[in-house]
């Protein structure tokens, strides 16, 4: 069984044959309609979106997850009602995108460099608004120290091959993992939404496409 299908904190059967259910969403039913089509979003259906899964892709899935069990607990995530500052990362970028419904041109998505965290998701209908971050401690400094040389296309491939399976057993430990014990979402009081267009941001997973 993959790590895909490992997802033990979101499954009741671990060893189901169906895609793991991460989260169930409303949107509208048609390009000018009601919001009452629900459906459900797995694991599957963002690392289709963002190309592969991996342990960014597993972290923003976890921390949404945190978020929205705050923002809408025991029923479906509006995703037309919310608005999201991501963190530059491209795999944190693609899960906010994905979860929230959130896009730059219609004032719901933009990008920040430090927002605090790893996220903040506001509900447009009554301001509420989280941030979430990851405990201190709980991702290994070597996938960091060795994902700063990547990004300056340092590493041999060998160097690259170790830094992805150091990436693939942090994914496998967060899959593993309790979500609450992963990270801590903090109520914003005063979050005041200011989005800014930034287009400099390095989309560091297709640096190194080429060099094998």
């Amino acid at each position: 069984m993959t790590r895909l299908f490992a997802l033990l904190i979101f499954a009741a059967a671990a060893c189901s044959s169906e895609p793991t259910v991460l989260f169930t969403v409303t949107d509208t039913d048609f390009s000018k309609g009601y919001r009452m089509h629900e459906q459900q979003v797995t694991l599957d259906d963002l690392a289709r979106f963002h190309g592969h899964l991996c342990d960014g892709l597993v972290v923003g899935a976890l921390a949404m997850d945190q978020v929205m069990k705050q923002m809408y607990p025991n029923e479906a995530i509006d995703r037309t009602n919310l608005r999201v500052v991501s963190a530059p990362s491209p795999c944190l970028t693609d899960v906010a995108i994905y979860l929230t419904g959130g896009r730059y041109q219609f004032n719901s998505f933009y990008v920040d460099s430090d927002p605090g965290g790893i996220y903040v998701v506001q509900r447009i209908d009554n301001g509420e608004s989280f941030r979430v971050r990851m405990r201190e401690g709980i991702k290994p400094s070597e996938i960091d120290s060795l994902g700063a040389l990547a990004v300056l296309r340092k590493l041999s491939p060998a160097e690259l091959d170790h830094l992805k399976a150091l990436e693939d057993d942090f994914t496998d430990f967060l899959l593993a993992s309790k979500p609450e014990d992963l990270f801590i979402v903090e109520p914003l009081d005063d979050f005041t939404w200011q989005p800014r267009l930034k287009n400099d941001f390095i989309k560091t997973d297709v640096l190194n496409k080429d060099r094998k």
